[in-house]
């Protein structure tokens, strides 16, 4: 085996918590099939559901649950898609037989011998074996994946995965990390490897806290602990890391790292790369980590930003060192309607540029303002008619368009007093502007409906609806073009092949000093439901991309480039930029142990 010359490690000065590192019962069990759903996002007893006369939402792990009636968000998707209810898709039933695994028998006996968990049953690998793309979702549905991995392993520390890869690399096996599989790049997609046994390594089992600095608010955690798992532990101690994505509940801070991420609390947190002090991270040559815990040195290149963003293609990241914060005191939504998006983007380029933004600051422009409004329970008679008064108000006295309005969701963090110092000095730059302050209830459900969004995707399948989201970052002087360039984009494609029902919609999720990020919302269905609508959505999914790309747009701010977006990258990084990804990659996996194929297009060839 190849012999590893482990980094030694930093004595961390009254760093521990008292007695052994802290046990995490992770939120995603070994056994994830009886938990989440195999043939879409997330858990299998929260959906969206249509039982022929009422639309609901399933369960009580969310406020829009526990059976409240959501028949204006069914009857806008019938109107808006013009859909034929009777016309529903018939489900998918749970796949029973599954490819026979590429066994090589040295490499099971080897963790066998090393005592390292493993399993080849065909629904372990199956739920590994995909991210969330619209694509994933499509070959699961039809249980067409080209590939599944050969086994699934499950390490439970440091020692074990730096085994396992020397195990690996002995005898020819490609490793594949995975967290939470939900990426939306195709990143978590194992690679159609041929001729070799590819063993996925589900890192969430691994998910200790090693230890805790409470004077100088730093931590160490296995990075295979899921989001809400990580808050959940920090919470008992009076502390948060603040890293709140979209996917807080299924994503893991592994993840985060390997796809340069960015939380909905980014401006008072950062984004991971601003949280992560130090990094562990298993390569095909030894284990590379700075030898050194401090906030800020020089020191040469910064070996950190190789590992953030490297997408499992460079190696296994095993631990991190986190900055912590106190949680805060006082936590308070808000929300504001803007006579139109443009003003809205006016209005949040004056807050950047004093730097006056609240811990999330987002605004939705015209079209995702509605769909908030129809995903709002079914209420008694009275709701209806102050619903109208409010429309009324907004209309006849204010002089809003309905078809224009859009909203800003905030949320303020901090001590009673410098949260209401900050709403003061929001909801006064926000009058300029002609705003309405439309209070906290509204912010709260606009916040907690972030975390619901994902599940209309797996709603509109049904009714072969096609649903995906794409971000990208800009400049401020660019922001509105792009998002015009590409609505109009998309409009004309959806044209080009047929189509008339299409959503495009749009938010700013973040925002800088000089530019922000844009999340894009596309939803379609063709008339002729024989066509194979996931490759047209594919198709003009990649018109939008060289649209945004074309008007001043990013590759990603968050999602990372995966599969997916491969082929942009080079365009993107430069050829040079490539060639030095390249080396890297030949000094740190010479024998492609790693071979995710994210990044570089045709990257399981290509040694990447």
């Amino acid at each position: 085996m190849i012999q590893y010359s482990i980094a030694l490690q930093v004595i961390e000065m009254n760093s521990a918590v008292p007695g052994s590192p802290e046990s995490v019962v992770s939120s995603i069990p070994k056994c994830r099939q009886d938990l989440m759903r195999w043939d879409g996002w997330g858990y299998k007893d929260s959906r969206f559901e249509y039982d022929g006369k009422n639309c609901y939402f399933s369960g009580s792990r969310y406020p829009i649950g526990k059976g409240a009636r959501l028949n204006r968000f069914r009857d806008w998707v019938i109107d808006y898609f013009d859909v034929d209810t009777s016309k529903r898709l018939a489900a998918v039933e749970e796949p029973r037989v599954f490819p026979d695994p590429v066994r090589c028998v040295e490499f099971v006996d080897g963790l066998m011998e090393l005592g390292v968990e493993f399993s080849e049953d065909g629904m372990d690998r199956l739920m590994r074996c995909h991210g969330q793309t619209l694509e994933d979702v499509g070959l699961l549905k039809n249980q067409k994946f080209e590939r599944l991995p050969d086994l699934v392993v499950w390490p439970r520390c440091h020692e074990h995965v730096v085994k396992v890869v020397a195990l690996a690399g002995e005898y020819d096996v490609a490793l594949m990390p995975v967290g939470g599989n939900s990426a939306v790049s195709g990143a978590t997609t194992t690679p159609n490897v041929r001729e070799r046994t590819v063993a996925v390594v589900d890192m969430t089992q691994m998910n200790r806290l090693l230890w805790l600095n409470k004077e100088n608010l730093t931590a160490c955690f296995e990075v295979g602990i899921v989001g809400q798992d990580l808050e959940q532990t920090l919470k008992k101690q009076g502390l948060t890391l603040g890293h709140e994505p979209d996917s807080v509940e299924f994503s893991t801070l592994g993840g985060w790292i390997s796809t340069r991420a960015s939380g909905m609390k980014k401006n008072s947190y950062g984004n991971i790369e601003d949280l992560i002090i130090r990094i562990k991270m298993v390569t095909g040559i030894g284990v590379l980590e700075k030898q050194f815990t401090a906030p800020r040195v020089s020191c040469g290149p910064d070996f950190d930003h190789v590992i953030f963003g490297s997408e499992g293609t460079l190696g296994i990241i095993t631990e991190a060192v986190v900055r912590l914060r106190p949680v805060a005191p006082v936590s308070r939504c808000g929300s504001l309607v803007f006579p139109n998006f443009e003003i809205g983007v006016s209005f949040l380029r004056e807050v950047a540029r004093k730097r006056l933004q609240p811990a999330s600051i987002r605004l939705l422009d015209n079209l995702q303002f509605q769909i908030g409004q129809y995903l709002q329970p079914d209420g008694p008679w009275h709701t209806a008619l102050v619903n109208g008064i409010k429309k009324q108000y907004l209309t006849t006295f204010l002089g809003f368009k309905l078809d224009q309005i859009a909203a800003v969701t905030l949320v303020f963090e901090g001590d009673q007093k410098r949260v209401e110092s900050h709403e003061k000095l929001i909801y006064s730059i926000a009058g300029k502007y002609g705003a309405l302050n439309a209070g906290s209830k509204n912010g709260e459900k606009g916040y907690v409906m972030t975390f619901v969004v994902a599940y209309i995707r797996d709603f509109g399948w049904d009714f072969n609806i096609m649903a995906d989201s794409f971000e990208t970052s800009i400049s401020w002087d660019r922001c509105l073009s792009l998002c015009q360039n590409v609505q109009s984009c998309v409009t004309k494609e959806c044209e080009r092949h047929g189509i008339r029902r299409l959503m495009i919609s749009y938010r700013v999720t973040q925002t800088y000093d000089d530019g922000c990020c844009v999340y894009f919302y596309m939803a379609l269905k063709h008339p002729d439901d024989r066509v194979n609508s996931v490759e047209v959505f594919k198709a003009i999914e990649d018109r939008a991309r060289d649209e945004i790309l074309a008007s001043g747009g990013t590759l990603s701010h968050h999602h990372g480039v995966g599969k997916l977006r491969s082929k942009w990258y080079s365009a993107s990084v430069s050829q040079v930029g490539v060639s030095v990804l390249k080396a890297i990659k030949r000094e740190l996996d010479p024998k492609n142990i790693f071979a995710a194929g994210n990044l570089v297009a045709g990257g399981a060839i290509s040694k990447l």
